[in-house]
This record gives C-alpha cells, sequence and structure tokens, in this order.
C-alpha cells in the first residue's frame, strides 16, 4: 500500500541522511541502548522504502549517500516535521526526545552551514505595485488626505496570504482606476473648484442594531452612524438622511415621535422630529414620505470633517414577550427594531463654493505662494521637487520633475497657478515611480549573485514593512546619510517607527490579514440558530481580536502571550455573548480572565471561531486547519476534488455527534492523511459553537467529547490542553509568525532559501523570550530583508504543506 502523509517525510529522512553523520545517542522508545539513530530510523521506516517494496517510489538505499546542502528544498521540509513532531504519525513507533533533537540539530547545521557559505537572499520582483492599503496610506503621508480608496480602487488578490505579494501587474482597465482616483485625489488636495455639485453616499450596515448607544456617537443618544467626509471646498453642502425600511419599504420601529439629531464635528446643526402619521383610530404608522423632510442644507468649511447622525435616547423599549429578548434588532421577520433606525446618509456639494479653504492637504502641498507673477515658476519647481522627494521615495533630479513641471506651465496659462500644481500633482499620482516601488540590479554583479540593496531601497523596504506606506522625511535623510548602513542607525529607526502612530498598521494590516479578520465582514450565520448575530457582534468580536493584538504588540510583549495571556478586551455586547457578568456600556475595556478560562489567547476569540465556522455549525475540519496554517506553519494541501460534503442528518434516528461525522473523513483513504492531522485539532475546540459562545452540548444535544491529539502527541483536553500543547515547543509558533512577518515584509512567498534566515531570527529571539521587537529586528536584519538575488535562476519553493 502506497504510503502517503508524515509517513512519506520520515522516510525521506532515512532514505537522504547520510550514514557518516550518524553516531551513537540515547536509546529510542522500545530500542536496546546502544541502538544508532541509523539503525533506530531504519528500524521505523526501512520497512516500507526498500529495493523490494518500493513505497511510495522511494528506496532509501539509493538516497543514503547523497549530501544535504544538495537536497535543501526536501530538507527543509524534514526539519519542519521534526520540529513540529508531526512524523512518524500517531499510531507508528516514535522516536524519543533525544533522537528528535539529534536529528534536527544536525540537519539545521548542515543547511545553515550551506546558507552562510552561499547566502541566497531570493528576489523579489523589481517592480512591485502599491496595493490599495498602501496607496492610502502614501496618499495620507504625502498630502496630509485621507481618502476611501475602496470607492476608488478594486481590492486586490492575496497570495501566500497577503495582499502585498504578486502585485506587480498593472492591466489596462487597473490602470484607468488609478488614473481616476489621482485625478480625484489631486482635486481634493489642491481644493479644485467643482463643475457640478459632488455627492456620496454613505450606507449602514443592514443588520445593525440601532436600539443602543454606539461607540463614537454622544452619550445620550442611539443608534445611527459617524463617518469622516472631506469637504473639498469652502460652500453650502446638502445632508439627507433616510431610515431603515423593511422587505415592503415599509418604516421599521417607528411608533411614536422620535428626535434625531445631525452633528458636525462633535457639534449640532440639525434637530428633526421624525413622527409618523396617525389613521383615524389614532393609531400612528410610518408613511413612505416620513424620512422625505430629513435633510439640511449649511454652510461647511473645506477640509476633513467628521459626520454623524443619530437619535435621541429615549426610556428602554422592549417588546413584550415571555422569553428574553433578543438583544439584535433589525430583521422584522424575527427580531424586529422597536424603534427607527438609520439607513443612509448622502452629502451633496459644494453649491455656490466660495474658496478653497484651509486645509491640512493645502497646507503640504503649497510650501510656498508666488508673490508675483516672475516667481512662480520658482514656487512650482520647490512644490514638485518636496513632493516628488516624498512620492518617489529617493531624491529627484530636474529630469524628474520635467514633465509635471511642463504640465503645470501649460495648465497654468490657462487657468491660473494654482490649476497648474493641481494638474502636475495628477501627473505625480499616476508616475509609475509612484504607483510602483522599484528595485533595479546595479550594473557589474553576475546573474544569480546576491547584492546588498542601497539605502533608498533599504528604506522603502522598511516603511512598507512597519507603515505600509512611504518613508518619511527622516527615514529617507537618514538613507541618504548612510546611517542605515550602520547597525546601531538601522536599529534606531526601527524603534522610532514602531513607536510611531503609523505602525498600527501592524495590527490593522498584517496582523488583520494573518488572522484573515477581514473576512468577518462577510460571515453571515443562520438567523434561525443565531437571532442575536448581528453587525454590533460582529464589529465586537473583531475590535476584540484587533486591540487584544494591539496590546501585545504595543507593549513589546512576548508573541506567546498571544495564545496564553490571561487577559482580553470586552464591552457589554460581547461580554454578554461571552457569558462574563458585569461588564457594562459600549466602550472596550481591558478585561483579567481566570488561568483555566476558556478565552484565554487567541484560540478562546469569538472572531477565529466564528471565521472558522459554517452558517449553521462548526466546522473541525475549518479550525483544524487554520491552527495548522496560522499558528503551526503547516498547511494540509488542497483536498481530491469530487470530495462530498458531510451529509447532513435528517434521519428520526438517534443523531450522530460531530466526532462521528468527521470519521467519514477519515474512513476515505484520500482524505484520511490530512484528515487525521486536522479533526483532532478542530474537534478540541467543540465546546465553542459556530459564533464562539461556550456550550457543553452540540447541535446534536449530545454531550461533547472534546478530546483532540497534536500530530503523534500524547492526548489531551480542549482548548486548554491545545493551548499547553503548542506553547509545549514555543518555537513552532514563533516560527510561524516569523515566516508570516518575513513574507509580509519581502512581498513575496518565501523559498527554501529563506528557512536558514528564519531560523536565526527565531534563536536569536529565543534569548529575549520571543518579544515581537526581536522578531521585527531580526527580520530587518536579515539576509532576505536586506539582499536581493540577481538573475533568472528560480529556487525551490519553501513549501510549508503536508505531503500527500
Amino acid at each position: 500500500m502506497a504510503i502517503r502523509g508524515p509517513f512519506l517525510a520520515a522516510f525521506i529522512v532515512v532514505g537522504m541522511l547520510p550514514t557518516w553523520a550518524m553516531g551513537r545517542t540515547q536509546s529510542v522508545s522500545g530500542s536496546s541502548s546502544d541502538e544508532t539513530p541509523q539503525q533506530a530510523l531504519n528500524r521505523y521506516c526501512g520497512g516500507c522504502h526498500n529495493p523490494r517494496t518500493k513505497a511510495g517510489g522511494l528506496v532509501l538505499e539509493s538516497l543514503g549517500e547523497r549530501p544535504v546542502a544538495g537536497h535543501a528544498a526536501t530538507w527543509e521540509q524534514v526539519v519542519r516535521k521534526l520540529r513540529a513532531r508531526a512524523m512518524p504519525p500517531a499510531g507508528a513507533p516514535r522516536p524519543d526526545d533525544a533522537i528528535y533533537t539529534r536529528l534536527i540539530t544536525y540537519l539545521e547545521g548542515e543547511l545553515d552551514r550551506a546558507a552562510l557559505a552561499a547566502p541566497n537572499p531570493g528576489r523579489t520582483d523589481a517592480l512591485r505595485r502599491l496595493n490599495r492599503t498602501e496607496y492610502r496610506h502614501a496618499i495620507r503621508d504625502l498630502l496630509d488626505l485621507d481618502v476611501d480608496v475602496t470607492e476608488l480602487l478594486p481590492a486586490d488578490e492575496s497570495s501566500f496570504g497577503f495582499d502585498n505579494v504578486s502585485v506587480a501587474s498593472l492591466s489596462p482597465t487597473l490602470m484607468e482606476r488609478y488614473l481616476a482616483a489621482a485625478q480625484k485625489v489631486s482635486r481634493l488636495a489642491v481644493g479644485s473648484a467643482f463643475r457640478a455639485p459632488a455627492s456620496r453616499v454613505v450606507l449602514v450596515p443592514p443588520d445593525l442594531t440601532q436600539e443602543d448607544h454606539l461607540e463614537g456617537l454622544p452619550l445620550g443618544t442611539r443608534g445611527g452612524t459617524v463617518f469622516s467626509h472631506v469637504f473639498p471646498r469652502d460652500g453650502e453642502y446638502a445632508v439627507q438622511v433616510r431610515l431603515a425600511r423593511n422587505r415592503n419599504e415599509n418604516v421599521e420601529g417607528l411608533n411614536e415621535p422620535h428626535d434625531m439629531e445631525i452633528l458636525l464635528d462633535g457639534t449640532s446643526v440639525k434637530r428633526f422630529t421624525v413622527t409618523p402619521s396617525r389613521n383615524r383610530l389614532g393609531q400612528y404608522y410610518a408613511d413612505e414620505a416620513v424620512d422625505r423632510d430629513l435633510q439640511i442644507r449649511l454652510p461647511v468649511r473645506a477640509g476633513p470633517r467628521d459626520v454623524a447622525v443619530t437619535f435621541l435616547r429615549k426610556n428602554a423599549a422592549l417588546m413584550e414577550t415571555e422569553r428574553q429578548p433578543y438583544q439584535a434588532h433589525f430583521n422584522a421577520d424575527r427580531h424586529p427594531r422597536t424603534q427607527p433606525g438609520i439607513h443612509s446618509v448622502s452629502i451633496v456639494g459644494p453649491y455656490a463654493d466660495t474658496a478653497a479653504g484651509e486645509t491640512p492637504s493645502r497646507r503640504r502641498v503649497f510650501v510656498c505662494h508666488p508673490d508675483v507673477r516672475a516667481s512662480a515658476d520658482a514656487c512650482a519647481t520647490r512644490i514638485l521637487t518636496s513632493l516628488a522627494r516624498r512620492a518617489y521615495r529617493r531624491s529627484v533630479t530636474p529630469a524628474d520633475v520635467k514633465v509635471p513641471f511642463d504640465l503645470y506651465k501649460r495648465a497654468a496659462a490657462d487657468a491660473g497657478f494654482e490649476a497648474g500644481i493641481e494638474l502636475a500633482l495628477r501627473a505625480l499620482l499616476a508616475s509609475p515611480e509612484f504607483l510602483f516601488r522599484v528595485e533595479r540590479d546595479p550594473d557589474g554583479v553576475a546573474a544569480g549573485s546576491a547584492y546588498r540593496v542601497n539605502p533608498v531601497e533599504l528604506a522603502s523596504r522598511l516603511s512598507f514593512f512597519l507603515w505600509s506606506s512611504i518613508p518619511d522625511e527622516e527615514l529617507l535623510n537618514a538613507a541618504a546619510s548612510g546611517a542605515l548602513d550602520q547597525r546601531g542607525g538601522l536599529d534606531a529607526q526601527v524603534r522610532r517607527m514602531l513607536a510611531d502612530p503609523r505602525a498600527a498598521t501592524l495590527v490593522s494590516n498584517f496582523a488583520a490579514q494573518w488572522l484573515r479578520l477581514g473576512n468577518l465582514a462577510s460571515v453571515s450565520p443562520d438567523p434561525r440558530q443565531f437571532p442575536d448575530f448581528d453587525h454590533n457582534l460582529r464589529q465586537a468580536l473583531r475590535q476584540e481580536t484587533e486591540l487584544f493584538v494591539a496590546s501585545v504588540f504595543r507593549e513589546d510583549r512576548s508573541v506567546l502571550d498571544l495564545l496564553r495571556a490571561n487577559y482580553t478586551f470586552l464591552n457589554e455586547r460581547l461580554a454578554r455573548h461571552y457569558g462574563i457578568p458585569h461588564i457594562y456600556g459600549d466602550r472596550y475595556r481591558r478585561v483579567e480572565l481566570p488561568p483555566d478560562s476558556p478565552r484565554v489567547g487567541l484560540l478562546g476569540h469569538g472572531s477565529i471561531l466564528t471565521l472558522t465556522s459554517y452558517a449553521t455549525r462548526t466546522s473541525p475540519v475549518s479550525r483544524g486547519k487554520w491552527i495548522l496554517e496560522s499558528i503551526v506553519g503547516m498547511p494540509p494541501p488542497p483536498p481530491p476534488p469530487n470530495v462530498p460534503a458531510l451529509p447532513e442528518d435528517r434521519s428520526n434516528s438517534k443523531p450522530a455527534t460531530m466526532r462521528d461525522r468527521m470519521a467519514q473523513h477519515r474512513a476515505n483513504a484520500a482524505c484520511a492523511s490530512c484528515h487525521q492531522l486536522m479533526d483532532p485539532l478542530g474537534l478540541s475546540m467543540e465546546h465553542f459553537d459556530a459564533i464562539g459562545r461556550w456550550r457543553d452540548r452540540g447541535e446534536e444535544g449530545i454531550a461533547i467529547d472534546a478530546s483532540g491529539r497534536l500530530f503523534g502527541e500524547a492526548p489531551f483536553e480542549g482548548a486548554p490542553g491545545l493551548r499547553k500543547a503548542l506553547l509545549a515547543r514555543p518555537e513552532v509558533f514563533a516560527t510561524t509568525l516569523t515566516e508570516k512577518l518575513l513574507t509580509f515584509a519581502l512581498g513575496r512567498g518565501l523559498e527554501a532559501s529563506d528557512a536558514p534566515a528564519v531560523r536565526a531570527i527565531v534563536r536569536e529571539a529565543a534569548r529575549q523570550d520571543y518579544r515581537l521587537s526581536a522578531l521585527i529586528q531580526g527580520v530587518v536584519h536579515s539576509v532576505p530583508f536586506q539582499m536581493r538575488r540577481d538573475g533568472s535562476s528560480e529556487p525551490a519553493p519553501l513549501s510549508t504543506s503536508a505531503a500527500r
């Protein structure tokens, strides 16, 4: 029978390990004390992989004399499995820790020595387009203008888990979107006059419960929305509000008059009383035109402003029911609104604009103003040179600003100085030097050889890694002065950048993608089974995880605290969801947890548990797969084609448990090799339902068996046992997180040649209890981050998948 999965990697170890490297060591389980590792491995694996059986097409004797360094890609996969104790699999005889340690030490030593002798930093793309997030941050830092680019640019596809990988292409359609974005951004930044009023409609999520106070809105209010809007010029703007309706276009919850306010930068500018009509019997009803007059036209100064619409809070309004009322109120059929809610807010303008006004972006752009016509060109040159230096992320020459300056001259001759600057700025934002991160091979470097990236390129790598944005002036100056060439100067910049508020992108961008928090927006649990799930809970789940990860990052804690920290961040809604008492209000606060709490660390976060579930039930496969990918760093391969889903149990017989149903996967030989790894991990988290609530019984009403096993190790019980098993070998999780950080920092998938650098980072970080700063400093000083390979030869990729 063909051997699959972890067995195969175990056999590769025996077949490729040089016999001269194997000496005596401690005994393995069940073997004599004088048995060598070579003999022990032959005893465990040689029975299948010999010239007679040739299981899996692998013959050990034919590989026995080949050096480790000559097969680095294969050996890196073997080392990964040995480190995690993923082979041999459960049920097979396994070496003891002494044999494991000896093999790992030897193999890593051989691989690291070969890498040190011939560094291979890999090759990033010569041209890498700014993705949507990087574009937004670059505009913010270049022009002091925060624009919601989701309306301007399409979402980027992810590769290797991140959307900043494989973004070298630029189709004609996408180029048109970037050109349109450059036009809008340049007009907003300069404050150009509009030919006609512009409009924006902000939609409130339809499943947002608006019965209580929402974060960001004034106390004493309930429901509504708050958002930032850039008013392009001084002038009059119309703001109109539309109320939420049900599928029959009837306004829900309007059974009495309600007061509603529109606020600008926290100040009330208009209060409305929304009054339903009365029928002949004096009963209230909401006609279609009830929100027709919820609009105001008001003068607004140019610049970014916070716009809010909310209702004044009334006394508690509860539906009459014999049961405890739901916390969610947005669905007329199952949990209707008891009070009206906001559907959308539209802003149109400016009408009769007066002037461009003084905005942060204009102050950033116009570093000078021409006093007389003769000085206009000199001022324009100064403006464009300053902008080009930041936009192109390097020193600029007169040739770099020639095209923008020519456009300035043409437009200024027709429409004036500011119109010329606006057109020149548009050209800068559409330039490949801005839209792409360019890394050029230096002259005289042999094809395939490694070279150190220049300080300017290193500055860009650093800023896009830590800020997802362009370098600031201090970082560019450090690159120009040679400070980044010195370890002390580079470390100082890293510390400064991590202390900067822009480093929050490590949570909102890196961690959110690593943990897939963005997918929460598309999660919609079945409303029949989970009637209390709404957008408020969806937001709370994500906010908890982001605040938790941010605390670990900001306080420079050990990254192991992501799995073991006994605190979290809750507001009243999420605390009720978790069954944690005495938490009130919508404000998130740090809450200490008992050591035995199931909510300790990321494994207890409802965001992760909801993301790894189906709409109607939990998914042990998805949860196990997430642990292998995101925590252990050994994602399973894609499933074979045409594998049917688990059948739903529609019989009247005694229902099968989830554990029994998962056994159906493992009964299929094509599925067993992966499911025997994933299923025990996911089943250990069965005490959490599909939206992360604790339970003692499963969907079938049967007591839950939450026992599990991590590869071939000893069995454990529940999420606490899984956490303990993962922390038993902290270097495994630290390696996974380091690989994620390095992938994000480089903007490419890792290769086998990157593994020695990852090990060096993890070893150094272990001396500092795996603090985040140690991992980040290690990434920044690593060979792949500071160097680049010339030439077109393609090395073997670093596969982290379990062999099938």
